[in-house]
């Protein structure tokens, strides 16, 4: 399966996806359409000459049959993932915790003695594995530059992208994998088939596999559309994930809701049969199959976006008529899918703030000339409204903000826009 199910476009960048990524259903049915956005992590340094930015349409799609939440078009990962990739996962606080209780839980789930191989696909700067370094053999695969920092922290990491060849070599080389993670990559990777078949290549016969995906039911919940972007190729539920790992072998053990971005799904594999089933599984199929998403609810999603969207206008339009300024917090990558969806420029915002140390300091946001810059400007100049691009753990970081000095209104766009007034 994988891109031979597809029809390429003919620039060798693209792929139009005409049949499921999953189950290759061909009835695919559309759920929203966001529009031509660019790549989230294609952010030009502040001062270039502007030449041509790619952009690419985002359109997602449902299948009928496996309950696969996809997108409509597949953008050469090399465009996606450049090796000045600026993302850093160590730099947010919600994730270090994760990937310290996804260590502590893992380690209830399968037994690993010193010398059991822990393998992290897509490892980033080689935070989750760092919960693992130490008490037990680690190895990160990681295709951009961000790998080396990984590497300077004394996490041994291979710059590849994974595949099947990928997965033999470190075999070869390390012998089979005790755990294998894939957190927020595995809805990335293209040729998924290729990936689990990879995956299992590399599993011993009682090992675990360990995804952490973001999770289309939370999606919904809560109207995070701005998580919908390129890098983002499928969206799962535990059925759709089932779906997929029980065509490759592989039975769902355990899997859990978690908070990361704005709600993902947390979910353990392993060979049918190598290690017990937890109440988990049935609890989580069980909600899911009370809720749907049926033709009517997908269309009240799609309208719940677009008023959402309005309503941003709204609130931003009435702080302008007061004359008062508006500048962004933080810049992930879901901020570039809100910014160009709903049209900010930098006659809105005048600048995004981000924690010092990040890599994306310096750059603009994807498709704007909204600069990117050091927090303490915040705090420095006191805008009058923060528009809150991490809003999906605004709760956490506006008290945070407040107490480091900041004194204006934070705007919170989603899931219904509204102004927070500052204590």
């Amino acid at each position: 399966m994988g891109v031979e199910s597809l029809v390429a476009l003919g620039t060798g960048s693209s792929v139009v996806v005409e049949r499921c990524q999953v189950c290759e259903a061909q009835d695919l049915e559309p759920i929203l359409f966001l529009g031509y956005l660019p790549p989230v992590n294609l952010m030009p340094e502040i001062g270039q000459p502007l030449g041509e930015q790619p952009s690419f349409p985002a359109r997602l799609l449902r299948c009928p049959r496996c309950q696969l939440v996809q997108l409509g078009l597949i953008v050469d990962p090399r465009i996606l993932f450049p090796p000045d990739y600026p993302y850093t996962s160590g730099t947010t606080k919600i994730l270090r915790d994760n990937f310290a209780e996804l260590a502590q839980e893992c380690r209830t789930i399968v037994a690993l003695g010193p010398e059991d191989l822990v393998v992290d696909i897509g490892s980033n700067d080689g935070t989750l594995l760092g919960n693992f370094a130490g008490r037990h053999r680690v190895l990160g695969i990681e295709p951009t530059n961000v790998g080396r920092l990984a590497a300077e922290r004394g996490i041994p990491t291979l710059q590849a992208f994974f595949d099947r060849e990928t997965a033999q070599r470190v075999r070869a080389e390390q012998g089979p994998a005790r755990v294998v993670t894939a957190t927020n990559v595995f809805a990335h990777i293209e040729q998924v088939h290729e990936v689990v078949e990879g995956i299992l290549s590399l599993l011993d016969e009682t090992g675990v596999f360990v995804s952490e995906s973001h999770y289309f039911p939370s999606l919904m919940e809560t109207l995070q559309y701005d998580t919908i972007y390129h890098e983002h190729l499928r969206y799962y539920s535990l059925h759709s994930l089932r779906y997929l790992l029980q065509a490759h072998g592989l039975e769902v053990i355990h899997a859990t809701r978690i908070p990361t971005h704005g709600g993902s799904i947390r979910v353990y594999a392993a060979r049918a049969g190598a290690l017990p089933v937890r109440d988990t599984v049935a609890g989580l199929l069980a909600h899911e199959a009370r809720t749907t998403l049926d033709a009517g609810s997908l269309r009240a999603f799609r309208e719940r976006v677009v008023r959402a969207k309005l309503e941003l206008y709204g609130v931003l339009l009435e702080i302008k008529r007061r004359g008062q300024r508006i500048v962004g917090i933080a810049a992930p990558s879901r901020a570039s899918t809100l910014i160009n969806y709903v049209g900010l420029d930098e006659g809105i915002l005048d600048y995004v703030v981000e924690v010092k140390g990040s890599h994306k300091i310096g750059r603009y946001i994807p498709g704007t000339l909204i600069p990117v810059v050091e927090e303490s400007r915040l705090f420095e100049e006191q805008p009058d409204c923060a528009l809150v691009l991490s809003w999906h753990i605004a709760e956490e970081l506006i008290p945070k903000l407040t107490r480091q000095g900041y004194r204006g209104a934070y705007v919170i766009p989603l899931p219904s826009p509204r102004v927070w007034e500052a204590a």
